[in-house]
């Protein structure tokens, strides 16, 4: 079955190994000085104890599912654990970077929001998994997940920009240098709790007019691609957060202008560029659907509209591919 695997583990039960040996049984008639000279056997009671308690562990099967089933670069993506034996945490590592599983009890499977960054080449990629049982004992397990090559628009959006965008002078070279720090101080976070809950939601009922992945020309010159999902819409139009979280940054940098990030949880963050006002506060709790801004056309733009981006520890992905996801 597309995204499943499963795998035993081949080590026998100590009382599987035991079968051969003696065994001592009462006999019929036993007279009762020998009943209390003859010593009483154990092992059974002992042999099986074992191997119930080696069982779950290790002979019981894995199952994980990645959504989406096909990986591709660019894509964010779900993965769904079932363990073989009980867990009271469930973590992981993918492309190196950690990963923090939630439980649903009524499918009792872990899950957890990754990604596959647009530079990462066709191939094969382990996601290792390490749990921790009631007993604290760990249990890992691994599997290896084909990546693909996504079929991005190959599209060169030629725009025009104001100069200080692409040729800045030295004040506003050092204010570009402090929306890096900041940018730096802040978007390489990770919080390893999940604050999302089910779908992701368009922060705008509006189509789009650029998509992620398109190479960007400004002035002539070449930017890195376009890690955005563009909305065209008006000056003033509310925007409203995509899912729950916590806001990270709530103010006015040099290329996004008016700026809005939301911490997820599980490293995930949602951002949203060039708007005209913000209506909302840094460490602000906010609800999916919660309006937290108006778009403009502030920062490096080159009109209205909304630029939406979403990043998941320091990787940026498919805006348009998490909108498309069905989540718990």
């Amino acid at each position: 079955m597309s995204g499943h695997y499963s795998c035993h583990n081949p080590e026998k039960c100590y009382a599987d190994q035991m079968k051969s040996m003696p065994t001592w049984r009462r006999p019929t008639t036993l007279s009762r000085r020998s009943e209390m000279t003859r010593p009483r056997s154990r092992m059974p009671l002992a042999a099986a104890l074992v191997c119930f308690l080696n069982f779950p562990v290790f002979a019981a099967s894995w199952t994980i599912q990645a959504q989406p089933p096909k990986l591709v670069n660019g894509a964010p993506l779900l993965f769904r654990v079932k363990s073989p034996s009980r867990l009271e945490s469930l973590s992981g590592s993918w492309f190196g970077h950690p990963l923090t599983f939630s439980y649903q009890p009524s499918s009792k499977t872990w899950f957890a929001l990754a990604g596959v960054g647009f530079d990462v080449k066709p191939g094969k990629y382990k996601l290792e998994l390490t749990g921790t049982t009631p007993a604290k004992t760990l249990v890992t397990f691994a599997r290896t997940f084909p990546v693909g090559a996504a079929n991005y628009p190959k599209i060169k959006v030629q725009l025009a920009v104001d100069r200080k965008f692409t040729e800045p002078d030295p004040e506003q070279v050092k204010q570009i240098a402090d929306s890096n720090k900041i940018k730096e101080e802040h978007l390489n976070q990770v919080t390893p709790e999940r604050e999302w809950d089910g779908n992701f939601a368009p922060p705008v009922d509006a189509p789009t007019s650029d998509v992620y992945g398109s190479q960007r020309i400004f002035n002539g010159v070449a930017q890195r691609p376009h890690y955005g999902l563009d909305f065209r819409v008006h000056t003033g139009t509310p925007v409203k957060a995509m899912n729950d979280g916590t806001v990270l940054l709530a103010r006015f940098l040099y290329y996004e202008g008016n700026f809005v990030v939301i911490d997820h949880g599980q490293g995930l963050l949602t951002m949203y560029l060039h708007l005209s006002q913000l209506e909302t506060k840094e460490g602000e709790a906010v609800k999916r659907g919660q309006e937290i801004g108006l778009s403009g056309g502030s920062g490096r733009a080159t009109g209205p509209h909304l630029d939406v981006r979403v990043r998941w520890q320091g990787v940026y992905l498919d805006p348009a591919r998490l909108l498309q996801m069905s989540l718990p």
